[in-house]
């Protein structure tokens, strides 16, 4: 698991760094829509899809995500010593941001989630959940929309590749002082499990790439 996720954070860079000098002509008269879908979330085991408006130097964006396994294997040591397995159930929210040129923008984002956690390998049904919680967070995300083959006169020209590089932190969970205590089957005694970060490592982190389509509308 560890080895796609590195695996997509190197794409990501290598991605970004070769279309560092693309054509900046006319971005900011542009109008243009993106359809993508997270390959960090396929990843690890889930689905994200994301619909991006860009109204000249403006961006709007509203993704949903679903079902992401964060096994006990990939968890940060404090969490992973409790054995346990987190499900982000869902991740969903919005985002505004201003393009700085015709291939990086910058985006203000507000998102909620839910977390439920397991006992490691135990199967994920409503019987077996020691704890269920939201969060809130609050972060910025830069994203690079990439056309890889914009110069096809056909289908491909419109294929969109957007790496992300984005910090969550979160802000508030619905948990009292973020905080649940449970059984552990590993530790056999009851143990305390904080909020968790909806990023890597149970940081606010998170590096991804989207591929998609795109179609311009006019300007």
């Amino acid at each position: 698991m560890m080895k796609k996720i590195a695996f997509v954070m190197a794409l990501s860079v290598t991605v970004t760094l070769s279309h560092a000098q693309d054509n900046q002509s006319d971005f900011k008269d542009e109008v243009r829509a993106n359809l993508v879908f997270g390959l960090n979330q396929i990843a690890l085991g889930g689905f994200n899809v994301e619909g991006n408006l860009f109204y000249k130097r403006l961006v709007f964006d509203y993704s949903h995500g679903f079902n992401l396994q964060f096994d006990n294997s990939i968890l940060d040591d404090k969490n992973a010593d409790l054995g346990i397995d987190a499900e982000v159930v869902w991740t969903t929210g919005f985002g505004v941001g201003y393009r700085v040129n015709r291939w990086l923008n910058i985006r203000a984002e507000p998102k909620w989630h839910r977390f439920d956690i397991y006992d490691e390998g135990a199967r994920k049904v409503s019987g077996n959940r020691l704890a269920t919680y939201r969060t809130f967070t609050m972060g910025l995300g830069a994203y690079a929309n990439l056309l890889p083959f914009k110069n096809k006169e056909n289908f491909l020209g419109n294929i969109m590749v957007a790496p992300s590089v984005r910090w969550w932190p979160q802000v508030s969970s619905t948990l009292d002082n973020d905080e649940v205590d449970f059984l552990s089957a590993k530790r056999g005694e009851q143990v305390i499990h904080e909020a968790m970060e909806v990023g890597f490592n149970n940081s606010p982190l998170i590096v991804n790439v989207s591929i998609g389509y795109t179609l311009e509308f006019g300007k």
